[in-house]
Formats: C-alpha cells, sequence, structure tokens
C-alpha cells in the first residue's frame, strides 16, 4: 500500500496526504487496516503530536477498528454458513460470552 508521507500547510493547519487519500479511498483489507491501525497507534504513543492531529488520527483509527470487526465478523459469517451447509455443529463461543 503506497503511502504518500507530502504534507501540506495551510494558514494555521497541517494536512497529511496519508489521511485524507485513506478517508478517500475504497475501505482497507483487514491486514491493511489492521498495519494502519498499529502505525497510528506508534505516532499517536510518540505524544508529540497537535491535538488538532491527534483528534483525526483517533478518529481515522475508530473507523479502522470498525472495518477489522465487521471482517471478522464477515468471516465468522462465512465459517457459520459452511459449517451449516456441511451439516457440521455450530460454533461455540470460545469462552463464555454474555
Amino acid at each position: 500500500m503506497p503511502c504518500l508521507a507530502a504534507r501540506r500547510t495551510r494558514p494555521g493547519r497541517t494536512f497529511d496526504y496519508r489521511i485524507e487519500t485513506a478517508m478517500a479511498r475504497k475501505p482497507p483489507s483487514f491486514e491493511e487496516a489492521l498495519a494502519e491501525l498499529e502505525q497510528l497507534v506508534e505516532r499517536m504513543e510518540q505524544g508529540n503530536l497537535p491535538l488538532e492531529e491527534s483528534l483525526k488520527l483517533f478518529e481515522r483509527g475508530i473507523e479502522l477498528t470498525r472495518t477489522c470487526q465487521k471482517s471478522l465478523q464477515d468471516a465468522e459469517q462465512k465459517v457459520q454458513i459452511l459449517l451449516e451447509e456441511n451439516s457440521l455443529p455450530t460454533l461455540k463461543p470460545f469462552r463464555d460470552e454474555p
């Protein structure tokens, strides 16, 4: 996944093209979303970002988390369908879930 590192500045604001282009394209695959999320966490953990940029990264992180959760739910549903089609026992929770 190409990552544009270019930055542009407007009076009082700095934009990171990686965030803007990431938000404009199709949803990433699970692996791409997870990798981008890990990068965002690393950047935010450094603690040297302006508040506005931190909020943008946090917002993007929420989007990526939702993408990952949806991918995992879709995969679980596919497995369940395959098990049902082949008359195999259904999935049981790994741990006690409410």
